[in-house]
């Protein structure tokens, strides 16, 4: 299995493997599943700060994909970034989410982020076993927050530190900068 960075031409299969977590369950709080094209322009967005992995089996086939985004727009939140895994059905339950969280976490470290937030809709056990065996801690739980397949579904918060905190921190790296095959 090969974990690397993501690109534009990953956008498509990234599309349809991320699809049924639209369609299919309320893990994502999308009503219609992104397009390649809009997949495409979620990853573009990252720019040079958040990178995208994928996971890809010796056939080349992609197995799953980790993100990294900014965390809200205002200035000050910029040292923090929100993650997620996602994984297709046959490489769940393998240590696949734990792997590309293995080369991301450190990827966003080295970069001078300090802290990683996840939203995981709930209930979730396997989401939530994945953060936490990742070092990540509940923060929080916004109640009742969505309506999706014929329930009101809550969102609980997981953070993770990243790098230390300093009194005057240095602006977050690009990705590129840092990066290790």
């Amino acid at each position: 299995m090969m974990i690397r960075l993501a690109g534009p031409d990953d956008s498509g299969e990234v599309a349809a493997l991320y699809a049924p977590y639209v369609t299919d369950s309320f893990v994502s709080f999308e009503n219609q599943p992104p397009d390649e094209a809009e997949m495409r322009s979620r990853i573009e967005s990252g720019g040079a700060l958040y990178p995208w992995l994928t996971a890809r089996d010796e056939a080349n086939a992609l197995l799953g994909f980790a993100s990294a985004t900014a965390f809200r727009a205002r200035h000050a939140y910029r040292f923090t970034v929100e993650t997620s895994v996602y994984l297709a059905p046959e490489a769940q339950g393998r240590g696949l989410g734990r792997r590309l969280y293995d080369r991301l976490l450190p990827l966003l470290e080295r970069q001078g982020f300090t802290q990683a937030i996840a939203a995981i809709s709930l209930p979730n056990p396997a989401s939530v076993a994945l953060h936490e065996r990742a070092g990540f801690a509940p923060a929080g739980v916004y109640r009742d927050v969505g309506f999706k397949l014929g329930g009101w579904r809550s969102v609980g918060l997981w953070q993770r530190p990243l790098a230390p905190l300093t009194p005057s921190p240095r602006e977050p790296r690009p990705y590129r900068e840092v990066w290790s095959d």
